[in-house]
């Protein structure tokens, strides 16, 4: 048999097609830069995850503790502490060398010894579960803890005995919110996704690229709830829990809609947002983003969804203190959150030490008592002064 004629590449070259995740441009634009090698005031990363990302690696978190000298950052919080054995490994790695670096936030164990694919196994289905849970939070913050964290698979992946999702509101779990206000710890929630993972994946959806690599972070279609149901789920919870603290994880997961974000401020007091990995939707919209975060600077943390590699963590610092323009939020290639560049805010200083530092030492214990430290005794790394 003849072999068939090779197939030529869709690469856009010598007049073929392109195919768009070969799409690789660079821009033409010759505009002022201003890259950034550290912050210009101690950092609190309110939301890292060194469990997860870093599986207990100990020359890996000894590597990163040297990225935080050089960044200026005071210290990571992260949120991989889930209550057990999880909880107790995590604080070993993080606190037997680095206390003064680490603060932890306790994960809810939903499944405990049942089944992951038997739901009706589940520990959270079983009576008394709320004030179980209350119980070991108590026990956890007797030790250091300092928050809570949920993550996004509650409204998106727990499901009850009879195959429906639990629901964010259920009055099942209100012990536990409770119980948060009254050890005053906050609580730091993802719910939802960008908005472009509750839309069809076709050519209209700005994310076709990102979703065409991973159709798994779809949530598009009956199977589940929709953004704006699982948004007011939260709220409803906000709402009936007035003296509990909570962290809209990613911009309270609506980076698209600043608007709406304002509002859910204006009309929850006790609600903070912080922009881990949401840089990307910020700073296309610098103007919006910059009279946003101007506006509400009282109520916004710093986050990074961490750990990450230096030159992302370097883009946040351009990001949020200069005005460059038409530069990269990542580091990778293809950018993993939208095929696009981003803009510098300009933030005044006297913001930039709201959202870096001073609103978490408000608001999450044991923030201000390690920052302090860090002041007394910053690193010397690049014989670099910290600025106050």
């Amino acid at each position: 048999m003849p072999l068939s004629p090779p197939v030529a590449p869709l690469d856009g070259r010598d007049g073929r097609e392109l195919l768009l995740r070969n799409f690789r441009p660079q821009s033409q634009l010759r505009v002022p830069a201003h890259p950034r090698t550290h912050a210009a005031f101690p950092v609190v990363d309110v939301h890292t995850h060194f469990y997860y990302k870093l599986r207990g690696n100990s020359q890996a978190i000894d590597d990163f503790v040297k990225l935080m000298d050089r960044n200026q950052i005071a210290l990571c919080v992260s949120l991989d502490g889930k209550l057990g054995n999880q909880l107790d490994a995590h604080m070993k790695e993080l606190w037997t060398d680095y206390r003064d670096r680490f603060v932890i936030f306790a994960n809810i164990d939903w499944q405990g010894d049942g089944a992951a694919d038997d739901p009706a196994s589940w520990d959270c289905h079983r009576r008394g579960f709320a004030e179980r849970t209350s119980e070991k939070l108590r026990d956890a913050v007797s030790r250091g803890v300092s928050g809570l964290k949920i993550f996004k698979r509650f409204g998106l992946g727990y499901k009850n005995p009879d195959g429906s999702l639990i629901k964010i509101d259920d009055p099942r779990w209100d012990p536990i919110w409770q119980t948060c206000g009254e050890l005053e710890i906050p609580v730091i929630i993802h719910t939802a996704d960008p908005a472009a993972f509750f839309d069809p994946i076709d050519e209209t959806n700005e994310r076709w690229e990102e979703l065409s690599r991973h159709p798994d972070w779809s949530f598009y279609g009956d199977k589940f709830p929709s953004r704006d149901s699982l948004l007011a789920d939260r709220n409803r919870v906000i709402a009936r829990h007035p003296k509990t603290q909570f962290i809209g994880a990613h911009m309270a997961n609506n980076s698209e809609d600043l608007a709406t974000v304002g509002q859910w401020l204006d009309q929850y007091p006790n609600l903070w947002v912080e922009p881990a990995s949401r840089i990307n939707e910020l700073g296309r919209q610098p103007y919006t983003a910059r009279d946003f975060i101007i506006r509400y600077a009282d109520r916004i943390l710093f986050g990074t969804d961490g750990p990450w590699p230096e030159a992302r963590l370097r883009y946040y610092w351009r990001f949020f203190e200069t005005r460059d323009e038409n530069f990269p939020y990542s580091e990778k290639v293809p950018p993993p959150q939208g095929i696009w560049t981003i803009d510098g805010i300009d933030l005044p200083d006297d913001v930039l030490k709201k959202i870096y530092h001073e609103n978490a030492a408000k608001l999450i214990p044991g923030v201000a008592e390690r920052l302090a430290a860090f002041r007394r005794d910053p690193p010397a790394t690049n014989n670099r002064k910290v600025s106050q």
